[in-house]
């Protein structure tokens, strides 16, 4: 990793105070944009969504910095179908100076059973040194850490700084960002940058910041398992007979070892150190019951980082409570499957397809359909932008930060990588173990937060300075 000076001290003071005095405003700025339940799902109401990309274009606006604040929409695929709306926001550099790309996402997760919620979830609520509510740390909080620092590094170096900036505000990433390689491909030279930031991972701890050097890529599909022609009843032909439940279940028992790893020929591991991360952590992460143990072999992040995972998100079968002796004609199965960074998903979804057609018990009949991948993620952590980007976190958080993996995806840096070859992409996040983004409950850690806007307040003075 290529070293960079210290922060001058004086220049770090002033940050620091900046970000302090900004921060009620920071946290009631975010209150106000949870509140609008943005769910980009199809069956909830767009208008919601259009509301988000409103408050959010009003917020950069009123930061007075920008050439340019617009919401914009990009088609989907090659049809003429519009995506959700985003924010864009664009300042030229001056004098040499490079030009940062800020991402984030105002779009939410469904909030599920209301139920299950201690308080509501469009409601935000502090208990303790957290704020509860949808989105209020997946990613809205990405979107205030950009605005949040943004005020601070005017209020510390003034309005007539010399770095160019770009903020991009995506309306759709939850539902997989449909419109997203359109949009770049659009608004092309508005997003060009030297580095672009995407705060939308997770840190450590509440004490220790992370840069995010590997994601895995993704494969999805659904999976029909046919055997019979109508249902027949079990009594007169079962044991005789393969119901397509029958079938389904040894399919998919195929997918894994006895251990519980990955028995797919094709999907390869990515070698990598870890930290330390021991059983008693996972444990408490994962809210693993009592008597149930871990999957896989080896160290548990390599697990989770670097090799592949295929987990069953769905499955179309007759309910228990609408359950008959009857052999099932057909099942639908949702399978997902985490790739490790490095392998192409395009490779991973061939040898998915290839297995299952290979093990198909009793000759049951195959549908695979609603296919879709996204490539993972490797960071070059020799560029200059991770020195930059770690010495921000170090300054803010007064501990080295880590740079780690993470199991999940975000398949579209693959599309900023293709399109911007030459950026420097840092994925950062305000989001910390028990963040619990996408499930009830969802919360976000205050002093994270400040720690987060500090950090990029930070960041966005030094490339300011940088020649």
């Amino acid at each position: 990793m290529t070293s960079s000076a210290p922060t001058r001290p004086e220049l770090l003071e002033s940050l620091r105070d900046a970000v302090q005095r900004g921060f009620p405003t920071a946290v009631a700025d975010l209150s106000r944009l949870v509140r609008i339940p943005s769910v980009s799902a199809p069956a909830f109401d767009p208008q919601r969504v259009s509301d988000s990309a409103d408050a959010v274009a009003a917020l950069i606006r009123g930061l007075d910095v920008f050439d340019v604040v617009e919401i914009s929409r990009a088609s989907i695929g090659i049809t003429d179908l519009p995506g959700q709306p985003a924010v864009l926001a664009t300042r030229a550099a001056r004098n040499g100076k490079p030009t940062i790309l800020l991402y984030a996402h105002h779009d939410v997760q469904p909030q599920g059973k209301d139920e299950d919620w201690e308080s509501s979830p469009f409601e935000p609520t502090v208990r303790g040194d957290r704020l509860y509510g949808r989105g209020a740390a997946d990613d809205k909080a990405g979107v205030m850490a950009h605005v949040a620092a943004i005020r601070a590094l005017v209020e510390s170096v003034g309005p007539d700084f010399d770095l160019g900036l770009a903020v991009y505000i995506e309306g759709e990433e939850e539902i997989g960002s449909p419109s997203f390689a359109n949009f770049l491909i659009k608004h092309q030279q508005q997003l060009r940058a030297d580095v672009i930031v995407v705060a939308d991972s997770d840190n450590w701890d509440v004490s220790t910041p992370a840069l995010t050097v590997g994601l895995r890529g993704n494969v999805l599909l659904t999976l029909r398992v046919r055997t019979l022609e109508h249902a027949s009843h079990s009594g007169m032909f079962g044991g005789a007979v393969p119901d397509a439940m029958l079938a389904t279940v040894k399919l998919l028992a195929s997918l894994y070892n006895e251990d519980g790893s990955v028995a797919v020929d094709g999907l390869i591991e990515h070698e990598a150190e870890t930290p330390e991360y021991d059983e008693a952590q996972l444990r408490h992460e994962a809210a693993l019951l009592d008597g149930v143990t871990p999957i896989g072999s080896g160290t548990i992040l390599g697990r989770l980082w670097s090799k592949p995972a295929i987990t069953i998100t769905g499955i179309d079968a007759v309910s228990v409570a609408n359950a008959s002796n009857t052999l099932a004609p057909e099942i639908a199965v949702r399978i997902s499957v985490r790739v490790a960074p490095g392998q192409p998903a395009a490779d991973a979804y061939v040898a998915i397809e290839r297995h299952l057609k290979a093990h198909a018990s009793f000759g049951a009949h195959l549908e695979i359909s609603s296919a879709e991948w996204g490539n993972g993620f490797l960071v070059d952590t020799s560029d200059w932008a991770v020195g930059e980007a770690k010495t921000s976190m170090t300054d803010a958080w007064g501990v080295e930060a880590i740079e780690m993996g993470v199991g999940g995806s975000i398949p579209f840096i693959a599309d900023l990588v293709e399109l911007f070859p030459r950026a420097q992409i840092l994925v950062t996040g305000v989001e910390d173990p028990d963040s619990r983004a996408h499930s009830p409950n969802e919360s976000l850690h205050l002093g994270v937060f400040q720690r987060a806007i500090l950090t990029e307040a930070v960041l966005l003075a030094r490339l300011n300075e940088r020649a």
